[in-house]
């Protein structure tokens, strides 16, 4: 591709998404460019301080519990509180408990205040996740998170590089470091980004209902649909967890030191950097039904052919495949949460589903070592097969009978005379149409799910 090309490739990607869109993506690099205890806490509490590796191991182990607790409480807090307020409590919580978590020596405290560090981090998700839905149009919302996604990675990267040097000189200034950064955020958000909750409709207000009360976490539980993503969700997690748990347990039980899993698992963050934005573009109007299902087989089989490995340069490959499901599926799931939630219970719904992936970052390790230590590693990289094969299956059955709803629904809003049909009432665009985002949004989950939106750009778009 030339370089006029790849400049239009480009200026496409990023465009017709809102400026808040960018003040959120920014943020979100910042954020994870001062990523340091999720990169070296264990190191920090083994070498540093010169505590064991099973305390080490329950350090984490609690640090992602707090996440799992936080998960639907900030949910909640951000369908009642708001994303804004939510984000800035969550934010703020997690520069002091980062600062605080430096600065400890006794081991129940450390233990303690890295519970809280994984309640407060992990409390900001569902917000961010929220509010990115309610300020992209449905037709933008997969390249979107991708965008997001993109960034997670690359701050993650440069921030993976820069910790190691940090870590040479002075693990305090590394935690200071996040602290002051995740404060930037917080100062970031509450001076660039306004509230985003929708606001009631006016049928609403008339009739006296309370929409946001409606939804509460047992509808969340009660939508069978909904809570099947979020099972398959957790099912992917598990997947691609191994890859910072059972793979650098695999590699050095076979004899390849730290180095070689690092050169092998830095092929991960590179490929993601490299082809998030271009996979972007090839699967954004792609059928989600078929995305999903091949990214699950890829991420299964992926690590599967981890147990044909015996050289850093297989182990590469192994690595090459699996990345390219994270790259697919990142995205492309997280849209589909999003279509799934109602608008006023987003926070509640995304909770959840972080919460899946909050439970999968405990029940990981747990399987991993099991397995390994009674059956081998080849036993963990065939689970892995059949888990991805499980839920392929699972995305496949799921995802067509929503096709057939939706696809029904594109029927019945085109015949003639039918609500939502060009020329009725209610047509968007019909005079006393609601063209709150509410409709947007009931208007977009009557499209087939393999819909193609035509491009356009917004005068707001960066």
């Amino acid at each position: 591709m030339s370089v006029a090309g790849l400049r239009r490739a480009a200026r496409e990607t990023v465009s017709g998404l809102p400026r808040e869109f960018w003040w959120l993506w920014t943020s979100t690099l910042v954020n994870r460019l001062g990523a340091f205890v999720a990169t070296f806490m264990a190191l920090y509490l083994t070498i540093d301080r010169g505590y064991s590796a099973s305390y080490a191991g329950l350090v984490a182990a609690l640090h992602g519990l707090g996440g799992v607790v936080s998960s639907l409480g900030a949910g909640v807090m951000t369908d009642r509180m708001g994303r804004r307020p939510t984000l800035l409590v969550a934010q703020t919580s997690t520069a002091l408990s980062v600062a605080l978590l430096g600065f400890v020596r006794d081991p129940v405290t450390i233990a303690a205040v890295a519970f809280l560090v994984g309640m407060a981090s992990n409390a900001s998700r569902p917000a961010v996740q929220a509010m990115m839905a309610d300020i992209v149009r449905p037709e933008d919302r997969v390249r979107a998170f991708s965008l997001n996604y993109w960034a997670i990675n690359l701050g993650f990267a440069i921030s993976s590089m820069a910790a190691g040097f940090i870590a040479e000189v002075s693990y305090l200034a590394g935690f200071l470091i996040e602290a002051g950064m995740t404060l930037a955020c917080a100062v970031l958000i509450f001076v660039k980004l306004p509230e985003s909750r929708p606001e009631r409709t006016e049928s609403a207000e008339a009739g006296g209902g309370d929409e946001e009360a409606a939804v509460s976490l047992w509808t969340v539980l009660r939508d069978g649909r909904y809570m099947s993503v979020v099972g398959l969700s957790f099912l992917v997690a598990v997947i691609f967890q191994q890859g910072y748990l059972g793979l650098p347990v695999a590699m050095g039980e076979a004899g390849f030191t730290p180095a070689d899993f690092g050169l092998a698992i830095a092929v991960n963050g590179v490929l993601i950097v490299v082809l998030q934005i271009p996979v972007t573009r090839f699967i954004e109007h792609r059928d989600p039904r078929l995305l999903l299902v091949a990214s699950s087989l890829l991420a299964g089989y992926g690590f599967g052919l981890t147990a044909f490995a015996g050289s850093v340069g297989v182990f590469a490959l192994t690595v090459c495949v699996w990345t390219l499901a994270e790259v697919v599926n990142a995205p492309t799931q997280t849209g589909l949460v999003v279509r799934l939630s109602p608008v006023h219970g987003r926070g509640r719904y995304q909770g959840m589903y972080t919460m899946s992936w909050a439970v999968a970052a405990l029940v990981a390790p747990l399987m991993s070592g099991f397995v390994i230590d009674h059956w081998g590693a080849e036993w963990l990289w065939g689970i892995c097969a059949v888990v991805g094969t499980v839920t392929a299956a699972g995305y496949w059955w799921l995802m067509r009978g929503l096709s057939e709803e939706t696809a029904v629904a594109q029927g019945a809003k085109g015949a003639p005379g039918a609500p939502g049909a060009p020329g009725a009432p209610g047509a968007p665009g019909a005079p006393g149409a609601d063209n709150s985002e509410g409709a947007r949004d009931a208007q977009a989950a009557q499209e087939p799910l393999d819909a193609v939106p035509a491009p356009r750009a917004d005068a707001g778009a960066v």
